[in-house]
């Protein structure tokens, strides 16, 4: 991705070649588009909430439909093996479908008893979100946060990390055409432009995924305008390994935690801690599914590992390796240079005897994944409560009660007992300490965005 004073060029990660040149929204277009959102916004509220899950259910219908199509996009602009990209967008529908059947009892007034009085809460939209969305799920981190709030009644604008422009634009027209213009709009902009749209009086909220440094940045501009935010930032998750645990389908897990989406996600599992104990065999069962892998084209389906989404993060990721065996750590697969065209970079583990090294302190980004054996589960909370973040954690044994009470002392938002983290549009999802603040998905991803209107009326 590169970007220019017009505009943002995108670059293929498989092969490093140019894929498209996207003009940047010019002013003019940007004021259409923030008017467009308020009228909209006005219109939806004039809709029945029929209307609007009518809406939703259609847009669900269309990415089944056109799935194909979408998922060859995502794979072209940040590499997502195929198979990877179409059950994304499949995902997408899900949360469609999930929402506007929700929608009734999200709206429903919530009575509160006031004596004589009458009461209720009710959940009303706080008006246009900025949405700015990270790469690495182009179209699901865009669903899973904005499709709650515009449940809700919000409208959006949707300001798209510049290597997946492309996703960007093709998720506008379903918006358009199926629950109408201006609800959902895409818009290009360079970083310096960002800052005065989060300014502007007709911009109610922001949501912001992506990292510490620049959640800090959009934090600060919108706290300087009384908006809220909404932030969900880096992820460094433990995934922890008790010594009475089934240690075979532990390690399985883990290689499809860390792997998935070429590495490249906040809940992926990056700190592999693992009881002394049971160490051997994990790691045994571990490089045996990482070296089993099918690293490749991710166009072609069967592919598990594609390209990293740009070079600069390869780049990065490669740094943190090497700090990380200056550091002590050991090598004990993969790791060696992919010298093709591309962002290339082979799935690789390392283990480090201190938790303090570069690949457990840092959030690694990338198909790497960092091993620490501890000698207690005390041990392991201790480890795992060692980072800034505190996104999600999994914790793995044969005793689901004693996993749990494990999870329970671990600092994260969420926590799964033998399985992986990851999203579903039921449950709440985000962060605590340097992870975020605020939720999205559930029930309580469209009242993050909602103003929760108290009413009381006396007879």
């Amino acid at each position: 991705m590169t970007q220019t004073t017009t505009g943002v060029t995108t670059i293929d990660p498989t092969s490093g070649e140019p894929l498209a040149h996207h003009p940047h929204t010019t002013p003019d277009r940007l004021e259409a588009v923030l008017a467009g959102a308020v009228a909209a916004g006005r219109r939806m509220r004039a809709e029945s909430a029929g209307d609007r899950a009518d809406g939703l259910h259609a847009i669900a219908t269309r990415l089944r439909r056109d799935a194909d199509v979408h998922a060859a996009l995502i794979t072209a602009e940040m590499g997502k093996p195929i198979d990877q990209a179409r059950a994304e967008i499949l995902k997408c529908a899900t949360a469609c479908d999930h929402y506007a059947g929700r929608l009734p009892d999200l709206l429903a007034p919530r009575p509160v008893a006031l004596g004589g009085d009458g009461g209720h809460v009710r959940a009303v939209p706080l008006g246009t979100v900025l949405a700015v969305m990270p790469w690495n799920y182009p179209f699901w981190q865009v669903f899973r946060s904005m499709v709650p709030a515009i449940a809700i009644g919000n409208t959006v604008v949707l300001k798209h990390a510049d290597n997946v422009t492309a996703s960007a634009l093709a998720i506008q027209p379903l918006f358009d055409e199926l629950l109408g213009p201006g609800v959902l709009s895409a818009v290009v902009l360079p970083p310096g432009r960002i800052g005065p749209l989060i300014d502007d009086p007709r911009i109610a909220a922001v949501a912001f995924t992506g990292s510490n440094r620049v959640g800090a940045i959009v934090a600060a501009r919108a706290g300087a305008a009384v908006k809220k935010t909404l932030l969900e930032l880096g992820g460094s998750d433990p995934f922890v390994v008790l010594a009475d645990a089934d240690v075979a389908a532990a390690a399985r897990a883990a290689v499809r935690s860390r792997f998935l989406n070429n590495g490249q996600s906040c809940i992926a599992a990056k700190r592999l801690i693992v009881e002394r104990s049971v160490r051997d065999e994990f790691v045994d069962v571990f490089t045996t599914e990482m070296d089993a892998l099918t690293v490749g084209d991710p166009a072609v389906p069967g592919t598990d590992i594609g390209p990293m989404a740009r070079h600069d993060l390869r780049d990065e990721l490669r740094r943190q390796l090497e700090a990380t065996l200056g550091e002590g750590g050991r090598l004990l697969a993969g790791g060696a240079r992919d010298e093709r065209p591309g962002a290339w970079f082979p799935p690789a583990l390392v283990e480090v005897d201190d938790p303090a090294a570069t690949a457990f302190q840092q959030e690694t980004f990338g198909p790497l994944g960092a091993l620490c054996t501890v000698e207690s589960a005390d041990a392991a909370v201790e480890v795992a409560n060692a980072s800034r973040y505190g996104l999600s954690c999994s914790v793995w044994s044969a005793d689901a009660e004693r996993a749990q009470a494990v999870a329970d002392r671990i600092e994260t938002g969420s926590a799964f007992i033998n399985r992986i983290s990851e999203s579903d549009p039921r449950l709440p999802v985000g962060g605590v300490k340097g992870s975020g603040h605020g939720r999205e998905l559930g029930d309580h991803g469209a009242l993050e965005l909602a103003n929760l209107r108290s009413v009381r009326i006396t007879p």
